[in-house]
């Protein structure tokens, strides 16, 4: 399981325009759910980090 510091840095956090709210756009199992809204997860097995400009350094 991956290690995270906070959901803002995650790739999987997005903005949804029509709501106008940041959301996870994972789809959780029920498992993983459950841990989350106990808040007894440690970590998230689904953060990647967002790096905007990964691909930029992939071009040098």
């Amino acid at each position: 399981m991956a290690g995270f510091t906070s959901c803002d840095n995650c790739l999987h956090y997005v903005w949804d325009e029509y709501e106008e709210y940041y959301y996870c756009d994972i789809d959780l199992d029920e498992d993983d759910m459950v841990r989350f809204l106990k808040g007894t997860m440690k970590g998230c097995p689904h953060f990647k980090l967002d790096d905007e400009y990964a691909i930029v350094r992939k071009q040098n």
